[in-house]
């Protein structure tokens, strides 16, 4: 059971890494150093004109992976992995505003904490319904978060650590108790935990019964999603009628369905057909994930990882501007920072940085104390991951490594050698850490012990480092934390940093009315076409 857990908690990180890297990171630029490009972290193409909404009609969204499951205890709540097609059904409590960088109510009527951040209240809307006609209340939400955590949902283990209590003084209200101050409970409230699941539907036999806008008509897994408009939806009846949630395999393959009309709305996370659609002026949001293009370093005891003069030799060793040439065409997003310029959370630690002479002498020193040299890269099978293994392979060589390459056919064999079996020297990974709040991605992937943590990756400085950035309230104090963070992890080298990478929410241009929240997911209960 526990490894069907790390394989499902895993799926959204290796289907990042496989669009993103395997796929070339195809999608946009910023800048780095003097490298410019042609794409911009924001809103793009954005149209002001004022229309009258039209009522009616099917609006078609690719998502980036095919859905599998309509049980948020059982989902990893990303814009990347079926984010946006449970927010139909569910809805969040809260929702975060990428273009206002704050978050707001949606479900909720209110969010407020105490002064130092330990108690927060969480006030419900009036005459909010499941689509069953039962009432969305305290005890509803109490009870679907409970499911949630006993579920060992991917984000439960975080929250049963920050969370000391819920209480319910009323039908519309539920205060949280804290364990210490912490302000990450809003965008826990904006991904899963905040998808309230009906009473009805969380006994054995579950069902997809929630309060969102729409309601489930057919549902054929890996396949289609069909979902219908309620009348009764507290924010009115959406303006389309229905939503058909399908996943259309490749980058390229999903923009010409755009152009051609055959899909309204994509998520889109490979550079080249992204850039494409941005320069053909389709409007959207792009949004570039810190640590995007990564590889993972297995430190467990027996790999040539364990020894942080390995790590650091491969670190030194790998440039990722030359990387970045040779796989994007010097398109992407390199650099060792953790947080670029691009980032609120941008900071001027230096990186470890790139010098072939130093991780020469490092791994001769390694040598000496018997390590042979060799190393396997864990990669998938594709034209754009073999370009990016051949360069790592070439830059780990050129120092004294001698490098071999495994490579996979599908994500499932990465998720099940990485996360669940451990069983790879370094692979291509992604963390994508949000900019709405790094804390939750970051503890999860190199807290020891965390769910993400697929290095085997075990520091007591990194780990009171963590938990002080999860009791930091103010940007300045997470900043600051994050630093720190940054230090200790560009010195113990459990990631290869390659770089950042985009993902693009993109929709037709006679789509509006589309709303934006974490992590790539979007609402479509105000969507309209014209």
């Amino acid at each position: 059971m526990r490894t069907d857990r790390m394989r499902r908690l895993a799926v959204v990180a290796f289907l990042s890494v496989i669009s993103l890297i395997a796929a070339g990171c195809a999608g946009e630029s910023a800048t780095t150093g003097d490298r410019t490009s042609s794409l911009d972290a924001g809103m793009v193409n954005a149209t002001t004109e004022t229309t009258t909404p039209v009522s009616g009609g099917t609006l078609t969204y690719s998502g980036y992976s095919a859905v599998t499951t309509l049980d948020p205890a059982k989902a990893q709540i990303a814009g990347a992995s079926g984010g946006t097609e449970l927010a139909a059904i569910y809805d969040t409590l809260m929702r975060y505003d990428p273009v206002a960088k704050e978050f707001e109510p949606k479900l909720a009527q209110s969010l407020t904490a105490n002064t130092d951040n330990t108690v927060w209240t969480l006030t419900l809307r009036d005459n909010v319904q499941f689509s069953d006609g039962q009432e969305l209340d305290a005890q509803a939400v109490r009870s679907s978060i409970d499911r949630y955590v006993a579920n060992k949902a991917p984000q439960s283990s975080l929250w049963a650590a920050k969370i000391r209590s819920m209480e319910t003084p009323d039908a519309s209200t539920v205060t949280f108790d804290l364990a210490e101050p912490w302000t990450g409970i809003r965008s826990m409230l904006a991904t899963g935990p905040g998808m309230v699941v009906a009473p009805s539907a969380q006994g054995e036999q579950f069902a997809p019964v929630g309060a969102g806008a729409f309601t489930v008509e057919k549902f054929a897994p890996n396949e289609e999603l069909i979902l219908g408009a309620r009348a009764d939806y507290y924010g009115g009846k959406p303006y389309v009628d229905k939503l058909r949630m399908i996943s259309i395999i490749g980058g390229q393959p999903t923009a010409e369905s755009l152009k051609s009309g055959s899909i309204d709305s994509a998520y889109i996370r490979n550079l080249v057909p992204a850039m494409d659609l941005v320069s053909n002026g389709y409007p959207g949001y792009v949004d570039l994930l810190s640590l995007g293009s990564v590889a993972n370093v297995n430190t467990a005891p027996g790999r040539p990882g364990s020894d942080v003069r390995v790590r650091q030799a491969m670190a030194l060793a790998i440039d990722p501007a030359v990387l970045d040439t040779r796989v994007n065409d010097g398109k992407g997003f390199p650099g060792q920072e953790i947080f670029q310029e691009t980032s609120r959370w941008h900071n001027d630690v230096p990186t470890i940085g790139t010098d072939p002479t130093k991780a020469r002498e490092l791994l001769e020193q390694a040598k000496a104390d018997g390590y042979d040299g060799k190393i396997s890269y864990l990669a998938m099978q594709d034209p754009t991951a073999q370009a990016t293994a051949l360069g790592v392979q070439a830059m780990l060589n050129s120092v004294g490594f001698e490098t071999s390459i495994d490579y996979v056919n599908a994500p499932s064999d990465l998720v099940k050698k990485m996360y669940a079996d451990h069983d790879y020297d370094i692979g291509a990974a992604s963390v994508g850490v949000s900019e709405a709040d790094p804390y939750e991605r970051l503890y999860t992937t190199f807290k020891t012990g965390g769910r993400n943590n697929a290095t085997g990756y075990s520091d007591a400085t990194t780990d009171e480092l963590l938990d002080k950035l999860g009791v930091a309230v103010t940007d300045e104090e997470k900043r600051s934390a994050l630093a720190d963070i940054s230090a200790r992890l560009y010195e113990t080298s459990p990631l290869l940093i390659w770089g950042a990478n985009p993902a693009l929410n993109v929709w037709a241009k006679n789509v509006h009315g589309v709303s934006l929240s974490l992590d790539g997911m979007m609402f479509f209960d105000q969507a309209w076409k014209s």
